[in-house]
């Protein structure tokens, strides 16, 4: 694994834990949406009488496990992250990898932020990812 795709690791992670946020958006507003039960004299042995939402509600609870699950996994990861780049003896390089792979900023802000060209910051971003050491046991994610 090269130090860029270590980590770029966060950033996959982050887009991980948006899918699921907006997967159980979506399944709240389903249940939201779901008509309730027909309670009316006639019974059939054979039909579920469970509620419709339970189902729903049933996988909401199950993203929101896994989503909990995915950012166990970044916050260990983004503390791993920052002790690798906290390596960087160059305090400029060390704050181009943390804006670029802790924050998630575009090259121009980080180039708004620290007052140098994209240019500048892209050519600071190559020299840090060659300073940059990984550590021996590395948490790669699949």
């Amino acid at each position: 694994m090269t130090v860029r795709e270590y980590l770029n690791q966060g950033y996959r992670l982050k887009q991980r834990i948006r899918l699921q946020k907006q997967k159980i958006e979506e399944l709240r507003e389903l249940s939201r949406s779901i008509s309730s039960p027909g309670f009316g004299e006639h019974y059939n042995a054979s039909k579920n009488v469970d509620a419709p939402f339970e189902k729903v509600l049933l996988k909401i609870f199950a993203q929101e496990a896994e989503q909990a699950k995915i950012l166990d996994i970044l916050l260990t990861l983004e503390e791993e992250m920052t002790k690798v780049i906290d390596t960087v003896e160059d305090i400029d390089l060390r704050m181009v990898l943390h804006y670029r792979y802790l924050c998630n900023w575009t090259w121009s802000r980080i180039g708004d932020e620290l007052g140098w060209d994209e240019r500048t910051i892209r050519r600071w971003h190559n020299k840090a990812l060659s300073q940059v050491r990984l550590p021996e046991k590395i948490t790669e994610i699949k």
